[in-house]
């Protein structure tokens, strides 16, 4: 397919030692090239990356999972951008925060939960509700998890299931994306995450601390994916009309615009928004996890690109690894103009 800059961008990342390994997809039209460079593990022992690993894909799961099925209670009239989220957590007791302001981080929630890591379910959900909004409410875009752990405990009253139930059943299931759960059942088919004090190697379980604690009720963390399955993902963004009753193609072709309530703040529901010069200036869609993965998807090109890497294992937390991130997106967005 080519993407020669693209590749030996990822191949650097892993000869300089910024993650052990990347597997990877490149997608463009009905073509599709996949591949691993580096190592599954280094610690306690080496490992080859294997196809059809999977990862821990952290923040994915807001705009795979949750913003999905977002979509389709906005599509089927159940749920409306404005609804105070009061309207179902009447805990929280602002109704000025609505669920646009959830799914484009407008909504300012703030504050300081004490031993956050450290409680027990009922309590942190407990802290959670019990935050408030601060000055860059309904003004600032700050990405913050608690916008969707609380959309996830709003479908969850809407569909009277858990939001990971709800993903599963009306995503996950429905794209045939098999290889893709809350709940793996062999560590040993998953890349190891991190080595951290009280956990030791985090492997096959959640990273993310409030996923970790809140379990099957957390929509912002917690999904384990692999490239393929990823894939089938990406595809079925750019072309939502093959699977209309996943993706509501209406709403999936009108992300492409910032929803924010000052509609400048680069933020779409629940993608970030950057750019792509071909074939003209326009926005392409992208979003990233905190353990080191991204996609990018272009439906305007009808291109894509899937990258999973480990990059807090086994040292934490990996600065460097940001600024070359954003370069490696650089890279695919002008080379992709002229593949």
């Amino acid at each position: 397919m080519g993407y020669p800059q693209t590749k030996a961008a990822l191949q650097r990342l892993v000869t300089e030692h910024v993650v052990p390994g990347v597997s990877y997809a490149l997608i463009d039209g009905d073509r599709v090239e996949t591949g691993q460079m580096g190592v599954a593990a280094l610690v306690p022992q080496r490992e080859v990356l294997r196809p059809e690993m999977q990862y821990d894909v952290a923040s994915l799961t807001k705009v795979v999972g949750t913003l999905s099925v977002t979509l389709q209670l906005l599509a089927q009239g159940r749920l409306s951008l404005e609804d105070p989220i009061t309207r179902w957590l009447p805990e929280w007791g602002d109704a000025r925060v609505t669920v646009r302001h959830l799914l484009t981080h407008t909504s300012g929630i703030t504050g300081y939960i004490p031993n956050r890591n450290k409680l027990p379910a009922d309590a942190l959900k407990t802290g959670l509700l019990g935050l408030h909004v601060g000055p860059t409410f309904n003004r600032q875009m700050v990405y913050a998890d608690v916008n969707y752990v609380f959309m996830g405990w709003i479908i969850e009253k809407i569909l009277g299931m858990s939001i990971q139930a709800a993903i599963t059943q009306r995503v996950l299931e429905p794209l045939g994306m098999r290889h893709s759960t809350f709940t793996p059942s062999d560590p040993l088919q998953c890349i190891p995450t991190a080595v951290e004090p009280g956990r030791g190697l985090v492997r096959g379980i959640v990273h993310d601390p409030k996923g970790w604690v809140l379990t099957r009720h957390c929509g912002s963390a917690g999904l384990f994916s692999t490239v393929d399955d990823l894939v089938l993902f990406c595809q079925a963004y750019l072309h939502p009309e093959a699977v209309a009753g996943v993706l509501p193609p209406v709403l999936i072709h009108d992300l492409l615009r910032d929803w924010t309530p000052t509609g400048q703040a680069g933020r779409s529901l629940g993608w970030a928004l950057t750019t792509s010069a071909w074939p003209q200036p326009h926005r392409v869609l992208w979003h990233s996890g905190f353990t080191g993965t991204y996609l990018v998807l272009d439906p305007v090109a009808d291109q894509a690109m899937v990258f999973l890497s480990n990059r807090v294992y086994p040292v934490a937390p990996n600065e460097p690894y940001l600024d070359q991130r954003n370069a490696v997106i650089g890279t695919y967005l002008a080379e992709k103009t002229r593949s």
